[in-house]
């Protein structure tokens, strides 16, 4: 009460202050930015679509934007751009993991004190799985996986976590937003059994919890990918490349920070993005031989490949399909010679005529050559400069 009084004094003396007067007349000063009557800031992040939430500050990190998301998979490449995205605008973020417990630690930076809360969790284990989404009022699954493990198949992966997430998230009651990541590609009649177990998804979801939204990318594209990164490494390793087919495949790559803008996007909008399903892909069609010709020339390689039929690639990629729970030991991880992304590139993946894309969420995607692909520098022989100087661009020849 004394405060308040001396405040009270202290701004009646300064609105009789004859000395103030030159000033006011040329900087207006309000009475109410002096003590107890000034209005406090408000966010400008306006999430609809989210129910009454309590939002205050300027709408950075230090700010409580109202959202409190737990992102499955937030710990993988397209994780950590939507964990990014959530803790820049203010939000906590519930970070279910079941590694090490270094798997989760260049997350905690992202956002301020406290905001970034990683817990353990087993995705077999329902109970689990409640307890990480308890608090939470939007939810994310970004789980998925391009090749199969001794413990994991792609249906468990990629369609029953999924339909469980939803179920959970349906019985919470206060889940307002759910948003499921698929693939570009994903159809019932897909000849690979992970885009045939992504379609399978998106049925299970919307049926589930017909409020969400579904995100379909293409192949992404950025510092952690898992395409020209291994197509760089194997270049460098052994000289050449190996194109699957004659390397004639449609492609729709799309940049990784394009894909979590979306994401923020559809989560920011008047709600007119739930129970949709978008297809983001890159604003430009790439043949395999293309976007290989694109690693190259980041690279600054003379361009060699081997064009390898889909007959001797699947040949090859065979044995570990078979042996993969007969042997009693875990088998290496598949890279180049992966039998169900092989049998993925044997149709295009480009965006449908008529889909939603990110001109319906206001997004303009960035082209891949320049600065999306400039990662791959770190791979040039001679440094960051190789190939600057015109002795280091003559022919082999």
């Amino acid at each position: 009460m004394m405060q308040a009084g001396w405040r009270r004094v202290g701004r009646r003396f300064l609105e009789q202050s004859p000395a103030l007067s030159t000033l006011k007349s040329i900087y207006p000063l309000s009475s109410s930015e002096c003590g107890v009557d000034r209005p406090r800031y408000r966010s400008t992040v306006a999430v609809k679509g989210t129910g009454h939430l309590i939002r205050k500050g300027t709408g950075g990190r230090s700010s409580v934007s109202g959202i409190v998301a737990t992102v499955f998979g937030a710990t993988g490449f397209l994780g950590r751009y939507v964990v990014s995205q959530l803790a820049k605008m203010g939000s906590q973020v519930l970070v279910p993991f079941r590694g090490s417990e270094d798997s989760h630690r260049h997350l905690k930076l992202m956002g301020d004190l406290g905001q970034i809360v990683p817990m353990k969790y087993n995705p077999r284990d329902e109970n689990s799985i409640k307890a990480v989404m308890a608090k939470s009022n939007v939810v994310f699954n970004l789980i998925g996986r391009e090749y199969e493990t001794r413990n994991y198949s792609f249906e468990e992966v990629n369609h029953a976590m999924a339909e469980q997430l939803a179920v959970i998230a349906k019985e919470h009651g206060g889940i307002m937003r759910f948003v499921q990541v698929s693939c570009l590609g994903a159809s019932s009649s897909s000849p690979s059994r992970m885009l045939r177990a992504k379609a399978a998804a998106e049925e299970a979801v919307l049926r589930q919890f017909p409020e969400a939204t579904i995100m379909k990318p293409g192949i992404m594209i950025g510092t952690e990918d898992r395409i020209l990164n291994r197509w760089a490494q194997f270049a460098k390793k052994w000289s050449f490349l190996p194109l699957i087919g004659d390397g004639s495949t449609k492609i729709q790559p799309v940049y990784v920070i394009d894909v979590a803008a979306a994401i923020m996007a559809s989560l920011k909008d008047d709600g007119s993005s739930m129970g949709k399903v978008y297809e983001l892909g890159g604003p430009e069609v790439y043949t395999l031989q293309q976007l290989a010709e694109l690693m190259y020339d980041m690279i600054r390689e003379w361009p060699r490949y081997v064009k390898i039929p889909f007959p001797i690639a699947k040949a090859i990629a065979t044995p570990r399909e078979l042996l993969l729970k007969k042997v009693p030991f875990p088998l290496p991880n598949p890279d180049i010679f992966n039998l169900d992304q092989i049998n993925s590139l044997t149709v295009d993946t480009v965006v449908s005529d008529n889909a939603l894309t990110f001109k319906d969420l206001g997004i303009v995607p960035h082209k891949l050559k320049g600065y999306p692909v400039e990662y791959l520098i770190s791979y040039r022989k001679g440094g960051p400069s190789f190939g600057s100087t015109v002795s280091e661009r003559v022919t082999p020849e």
